[in-house]
């Protein structure tokens, strides 16, 4: 104990803590790079295969690749760390190697961390922390909100390392007594980004407003940034690690480190560096990118020219590529980034208004090459949530499901909120109300059990978005949502999100039946669900699909719900099951026949 308070004395006197209040003697700290899992998120390459805990490129780079690009890919550009924790204050402390700022972009943007907080509807929140710049840096992340009625195991949060400078060591800190989880780098393919200063972060005023962190968070999805400063050229040795990365898209933005050199070099660099990728990750999106330009090429027609011959090389080349029949090949232009004149620090670099500039476009960019689009309400935008965190973990159950889809390709989805949830089936819910009718009468249909508990229209959105409906056929998609998003949402609203929900699943189950069940009767919203059901039946005509209300099965002559079916007015109980069960069954696929062959005669 007596060591332990020697060493909070000594660290509360380094030079770096000196302006803040002191740390309490009772945090304890967690050392990520010491985690028994995977917890850095943002590397292709982990454990032993990398020199440093937290190194952008392999060990075994260092013999290959210029000694330019090796020092700059131990910045700790583009990684971030997930952690869960219901606490009022937070510290971070930690060492860097290097210059802890420039004369163009701050210390907060070259060394500092930057820590976001999510809430229950799947929102990325920043908090305000108070540095200190010293041997040892230190951030304290205090008044913070701990919970709320959905929070009870904590928020999740999302802290950025430093993106142009090494990290030596890390702790994050909270309060004794409290719990924090690690969680574990998300599974999902990942967004991997080879490109220049720009990618890498300057001259973002903060580690989370570089373009790369703000694309990460607009399309939630993991991101590796392979971004060099001044170094980022499409070499060969660089692109060959690009490769080796099972990629969600691959992004090449090189086009601002290649304006001086030879207009035919850069040809050549483009043309191989597509056939490279393409060669080893054959049916991968590629996203080549045009030179954004620099915001004082209006008035100097030398950099002007820069730009505007290397974005000319690149449309060259991509035509070039196109008419050799490569596919999978997209082009960023220039007018599609589309960089005002205030967008950049010194003409080069984009601030942060810049730097919200280029996400912008590559989130359009992105959302039409993989097919997710998001609309302008609510309803239509992707979201996870984390509304029943004292029942179940959303996230967990979305890891679960990708699992058992694996091992168990179903021949119909269900997708739906706590209704379909909570009925039964694998993988196995907190309570199951309506087990015996599942098991009788779904379960032999080959029916998946995809409700989760708390969901609206846009977190289905999501799931369908992040491999929920991937890498099988189902001949039938049912899906049975929207209740709640009647607190939240007009009719209108709900009737254009599940018009978006359903082309989404179209893209994904081209050859499934879909089925579309109207919102489930529930107390004292009769009538307005007798108007909306209207509404949704229109658009399924509209959208070819089929529109059914096995529902009705709980109202009552007088048209008010029958309480009897009910546990609170909104979930069925098991006998609520049992008659629902009974009106859809009719309404589900079955099995095709199996033929029996004739045995041949003697």
């Amino acid at each position: 104990m007596k060591k332990w308070l020697l060493f909070v004395c000594l660290f509360a006197s380094l030079p770096g803590v000196k302006g803040l209040a002191q740390t309490p003697v009772d945090y304890v700290w967690w050392n990520p790079a010491q985690s028994d899992f995977p917890v850095i998120e943002g590397q292709a390459w982990r454990g032993k295969d990398i020199q440093s805990p937290y190194d952008r490129l392999p060990a075994e780079a260092e013999k290959s690749v210029r000694k330019a690009v090796w020092d700059l890919s131990r910045n700790a550009a583009g990684l971030m760390i997930r952690f869960r924790a219901s606490t009022d204050r937070i510290t971070v402390r930690y060492i860097v190697k290097g210059k802890q700022s420039m004369p163009h972009m701050p210390a907060t943007g070259v060394s500092g961390v930057d820590l976001y907080a999510g809430n229950s509807d799947g929102d990325w929140l920043w908090c305000n922390g108070k540095y200190a710049f010293g041997d040892t840096i230190q951030y304290q992340f205090a008044n913070l909100e701990p919970n709320d009625a959905y929070h009870q195991k904590g928020r999740e949060y999302r802290l950025y390392l430093p993106l142009y400078n090494s990290v030596q060591w890390l702790e994050i800190g909270v309060p004794k007594g409290v719990t924090l989880t690690p969680l574990p780098v998300r599974v999902d393919k990942p967004i991997v980004v080879y490109g220049t200063s720009i990618a890498q972060g300057g001259c973002a005023s903060r580690a989370g407003m570089a373009w790369t962190s703000i694309l990460g968070r607009k399309m939630d999805r993991p991101l590796i940034n392979l971004a060099f400063s001044g170094n980022g050229r499409l070499e060969k040795e660089v692109v060959d690690r690009v490769a080796q990365i099972e990629a969600k898209i691959y992004i090449l933005d090189c086009l601002p480190n290649l304006v001086a050199s030879k207009l035919e070099d850069v040809y050549t660099l483009i043309v191989d560096a597509v056939k490279n990728l393409r060669s080893k990750q054959p049916t991968t999106p590629i996203l080549l990118v045009e030179h954004a330009g620099y915001t004082d090429g209006g008035v100097s027609p030398l950099r002007r020219k820069y730009y505007t011959d290397v974005n000319e090389v690149m449309r060259r080349a991509f035509t070039q590529l196109k008419g050799e029949g490569f596919g999978q090949l997209y082009l960023l232009t220039k007018s599609q980034i589309n960089l005002d004149s205030d967008a950049m620090v010194d003409g080069t670099h984009p601030s942060d208004l810049g730097m919200q500039q280029y996400a912008e476009a590559y989130e359009r960019s992105l959302r039409s090459i993989l097919n997710e689009p998001s609309g302008t309400v609510s309803t239509t935008k992707p979201r996870t949530q984390s509304r029943d965190s004292r029942i179940y973990d959303w996230q967990t159950r979305h890891h679960e499901i990708l699992a058992r889809l694996k091992t168990h390709p179903p021949r119909i989805v269900y997708l739906g909120n706590s209704i379909t949830h909570y009925w039964g089936g694998e993988p196995l819910a907190p309570r199951a109300a309506g087990a015996d009718s599942w098991k009788g009468v779904l379960e032999p249909l080959g029916v998946q059990n995809m409700g989760y508990g708390w969901d609206r229209i846009e977190n289905v959105l999501w799931r369908v978005y992040h491999g929920e409906l991937d890498g099988y056929s189902a001949a039938q998609v049912v899906l049975m949502i929207g209740t709640n998003n009647l607190q939240h949402n007009s009719d209108a609203e709900i009737t254009a999100g599940l018009k978006f929900l359903v082309q989404a699943i179209k893209v994904r189950q081209p050859t499934a039946d879909i089925l579309l069940i109207g919102i489930l009767p529930r107390r004292n919203e009769e009538k307005r669900l007798t108007v909306l059901n209207e509404e949704l039946a229109q658009m399924a005509g509209e959208a070819n699909i089929q529109f059914a209300q096995p529902g009705l099965v709980f109202l009552k002559p007088d048209g008010k719900i029958d309480e009897a079916l009910f546990s609170d007015g909104l979930h069925p109980n098991a006998e609520g099951y049992r008659q629902f069960a009974a009106k859809l069954q009719p309404l589900l696929k079955a099995p095709e026949p199996v033929l029996k062959t004739k045995k041949a005669s003697r």
